[in-house]
């Protein structure tokens, strides 16, 4: 299992995932799932998995090898893509074609989908997100919703859907994602640290910032300790409540 979350406002990118992978209680181990192509100034593509590693891992390096896109025919790589909606494609159809040569493993009952967010700019472009299914397709984050999540999610989702909006500003935005991981990892044991962090103004090419978050770190253990407190003193602060009293 794994959780990994893009959220998408006005001022630009931030993009969380966590490292733990699992087979068993006895076999846990870490994996990067948030991969960073270019961050040149040219181009920058960040890329989240979740669900098999085999997979993802496979489908990466198709794309940043170079594959033939169904489309034109072209050999296209994510070296080379003219856009971030192209890099989803791109990646879409290398996950399908993955997907359909390990047809054969169904047979010893192995899970072989795999969902990807990808974001960031290539050139001058807006910044975008979007999340690429199992299947190749693919769906664009839009203010409406400024977030997309894969895996883990339900434990999350609701520090962000009560939080996040399109204007909400960058920095805040990166702290009520690293919340949505605390409650997470609260929930489910099978997603843990270190998180790996993206940070792309909008517009922009180049991260500000990438950065690993592991148990060491302090501001992570302060949040964890002051939202822990919050919802104690917000719990609390609520009246109880009126039903069945004399």
């Amino acid at each position: 299992m794994t959780y990994c979350v893009g959220i998408l406002v006005r001022e630009g990118l931030a993009m969380l995932a966590d490292t733990r992978t699992n087979a068993g209680v006895d076999n846990i181990s870490s994996y990067r799932k948030l991969r960073v192509c270019g961050n040149d100034g040219q181009r920058l593509i960040a890329v989240a998995s979740a669900g098999s590693l085999s997979t993802t891992q496979e489908a990466l390096e198709r794309a940043r090898v170079g594959l033939v896109a169904p489309d034109t025919n072209d050999v296209e790589s994510l070296a080379s893509v003219g856009s971030i909606h192209r890099a989803a494609f791109l990646l879409g159809h290398a996950v399908r074609c993955v997907r359909q040569e390990m047809e054969g493993l169904k047979q010893e009952d192995v899970n072989f989908e795999a969902t990807l967010l990808v974001g960031g700019s290539v050139e001058t472009e807006p910044t975008r997100l979007f999340l690429v299914y199992s299947a190749g397709n693919f769906i664009e984050c839009e203010p409406d919703t400024p977030f997309l999540q894969i895996g883990e999610t339900k434990y999350g989702k609701p520090i962000l859907d009560r939080a996040v909006t399109y204007e909400t500003e960058l920095d805040e935005a990166v702290k009520i994602g690293l919340i949505s991981f605390s409650s997470t990892m609260r929930s489910n044991l099978a997603v843990g640290l270190p998180i790996d962090l993206v940070v792309a103004r909008c517009g922009q090419s180049r991260a500000a910032l990438v950065h690993r978050i592991d148990a060491r770190d302090a501001y992570f253990r302060e949040l964890n300790d002051r939202w822990s407190e919050a919802l104690k003193a917000a719990q609390a602060a609520i009246p109880r409540p009126p039903y069945g009293k004399p």
